[in-house]
C-alpha cells in the first residue's frame, strides 16, 4: 500500500522546473543541431514534397487562425457559450501576442534565413524579411493558438497541436528557418498561451464552467 508521501502530486513549482529545464536543453540540442538538420532536409526532400509545404506554410499563416478563432468566438456567441467565448479570445490574444513578440525578436536579433548565402548569421537589427529567420512566427502563433485551446480544453486541443507541428516542419523544409527557431519559437507560444490562459482565468476541461 503507498505512503501519503508517495501519492502526492509534484507541487507547481516543481513541475515548472522540469518544464524550463526541459525547455533549454531543448533549444540548446536545436542550435546544436541546426546545420546538420538543414543539410539533412536538403538532401532528403523533393521538390513535390516542398511545393506541398509551401501551401502548408501558406495556409498556416496567422490570417488563417485568426479567421477560424473569430467564427469560433461568433458561433459561440450566437449560441451563448460564456466559456467558449472565452476560450476563443484566449486564442485570438494568444495568436496576437506571439505574432507581436516574435517580430520584435526578427528584427532585433537579424538571423539570416538558411536560403541566405552570408557569412554573418546573426546580423543584429534588420527590417528585410530575409534577416528575419528567428524566430518562426508561423510557428510561434500556431503554437500559441492552439495551446491556449489545450489548456481550457485537453480532449479538443492535444490532437489539434498536430497543426503547428506540421507547420513547423513546412517551414524547415522550404527552409525557411533553422531548427532552434522553430523551436524557440514554439516554446515562446506556448508561454504566450499560458501567460493569456492565466489572464483570462480560461477554465480548464474540469471546470464547472462547461457552457
Amino acid at each position: 500500500m503507498k505512503t501519503e508521501a508517495e501519492i502526492t502530486p509534484a507541487s507547481p513549482r516543481k513541475i515548472w522546473i522540469v518544464l524550463i529545464v526541459t525547455a533549454v536543453i531543448a533549444l540548446i540540442a536545436a542550435f546544436l543541431l541546426d546545420q546538420a538538420t538543414t543539410d539533412w532536409i536538403a538532401t532528403h526532400s523533393s521538390p513535390e514534397l516542398k511545393r506541398v509545404m509551401r501551401i502548408v506554410s501558406r495556409v498556416g499563416d496567422w490570417p488563417a487562425h485568426a479567421i477560424a478563432g473569430a467564427i469560433g468566438f461568433a458561433v459561440a456567441f450566437v449560441m451563448g457559450s460564456k466559456a467558449w467565448m472565452r476560450i476563443f479570445l484566449a486564442m485570438l490574444i494568444a495568436l496576437a501576442l506571439a505574432g507581436v513578440t516574435t517580430r520584435a525578436i526578427k528584427i532585433a536579433t537579424g538571423r539570416a534565413r538558411p536560403s541566405v548565402k552570408t557569412e554573418a548569421q546573426w546580423n543584429g537589427p534588420q527590417f528585410r524579411s530575409k534577416f528575419h529567420a528567428f524566430p518562426s512566427g508561423h510557428t510561434a502563433s500556431s503554437t500559441a493558438f492552439f495551446v491556449a485551446l489545450l489548456l481550457a480544453r485537453k480532449k479538443i486541443g492535444a490532437p489539434l497541436l498536430l497543426i503547428p507541428i506540421l507547420i513547423a516542419i513546412s517551414r524547415l523544409i522550404v527552409g525557411a528557418h533553422y531548427l532552434s527557431d522553430v523551436t524557440f519559437a514554439a516554446i515562446l507560444g506556448v508561454i504566450c498561451a499560458l501567460f493569456v490562459a492565466h489572464w483570462l482565468s480560461i477554465p480548464n476541461p474540469k471546470s464547472q464552467l462547461r457552457n
